[in-house]
């Protein structure tokens, strides 16, 4: 498999769920980190646990926005949502043989524009609440 079919196989995993099932995409040694808030979560058992875990008011929706390929470096763009919470996760992935390796995710918070800037932008859609 390419590292581009391996990652949109871990994503169509995570569509579903099953948590356990998506796991399997990634390697006995996987490292996942969370620069944000400098958490790591290390191994196939630590990120299902988690991610079962995760609090939510209903099923995930995993929307794949964009994937971006070089080598063995996957960079993904996913918007999120369990019906109330929407986000957005951007997702270095780094594929080893026909796994993923490690992750490097980032969750940007959206925020309102500064007002000193008003002159030179546009706000191009209204921001979820």
């Amino acid at each position: 498999m390419t590292p581009r079919e391996v990652v949109l196989a871990f994503w169509e995993a995570m569509r579903g769920n099953d948590f356990a099932a998506a796991s399997l995409w990634l390697t006995e040694d996987f490292r996942l980190d969370w620069p944000q808030s400098g958490e790591v979560i290390r191994g196939r058992a630590n990120f299902a646990a988690i991610n079962t875990a995760y609090p939510a008011s209903g099923a995930w929706r995993f929307d794949l926005r964009r994937l971006l390929v070089e080598g063995a470096d996957v960079v993904t763009e996913v918007g999120v949502t369990d019906g109330t919470i929407e986000a957005t996760a951007i997702t270095f992935h780094e594929v080893r043989g026909n796994l993923i390796a490690r992750q490097r995710e980032f969750w940007p918070d959206p925020f309102d524009p500064p007002p000193w800037r008003a002159h030179w932008v546009e706000v191009a859609q209204p921001r979820p609440t």
